[in-house]
């Protein structure tokens, strides 16, 4: 057997490695006493024991790290289950399930996301990969108002535009941060949420 496809694996185990170790400095960056202030590639690449390049050869540029730091923030906080929200036949059901998962996916790594979302706000790259992932949970929500709406009669009188962006501000982070505090169990928030949602669904429909 040709010691090639060996070879091969341990390269491969061996990058995926160096991978998870810079992701693992990004994370722990953040959650520093310096936290947005003491976080740059060069940081990054110092917290990882790595060169500077390798943080560029791993992920391309700033972006592309931003962009394999929130995939793994993704993945730990569980918004795989986002599909389940849109396989509940029931429109509020499913508005619920969409606001739960959010709410785990915003608690689970709150200080990171905190930070990341500060960063954004000061550096246009950054500000771009949040904003674009921000519009899919937009887009998640025209498709839930949109079965609403097509069981409402009489028809609302909001736009949808304006009940999907009244949803929208519910489901940020920034919400949930502030209705969340120091100490709020997540347990009280998700149903504080969801009583929002369903009341901004009420507010747009004719009497």
């Amino acid at each position: 057997m040709s010691p090639r496809p060996y070879r091969l694996g341990q390269r491969q185990a061996a990058t995926e490695q160096t991978r998870n170790r810079i992701l693992t400095a990004a994370r722990e960056l953040l959650m520093s006493d310096e936290g947005i202030s003491g976080f740059s590639i060069d940081a990054v690449a110092r917290q990882a024991d790595v060169a500077r390049m390798t943080v560029y050869h791993q992920f391309g540029s700033k972006t592309g790290l931003l962009e394999a730091l929130c995939d793994s923030l993704a993945t730990s906080g569980g918004m795989e289950q986002l599909a389940s929200a849109f396989r509940q036949a029931d429109p509020f059901d499913a508005l619920d399930t969409y606001i739960a998962v959010f709410a785990r996916f915003w608690q689970a790594d709150r200080l990171v996301t905190r930070r990341l979302r500060g960063l954004a706000a000061l550096d246009p790259e950054f500000e771009q990969v949040i904003r674009a992932r921000d519009e899919r949970r937009r887009k998640g929500l025209h498709v839930l108002v949109q079965r609403f709406e097509e069981q409402q009669s009489p028809p609302a009188l909001q736009t949808h535009e304006d009940i999907v962006n009244m949803l929208y501000t519910l489901l940020s982070f920034e919400c949930f941060d502030t209705l969340a505090g120091p100490a709020r169990p997540i347990e009280e928030v998700v149903p504080a949420i969801q009583r929002l949602a369903r009341a901004a669904l009420a507010s747009g429909k004719a009497m």
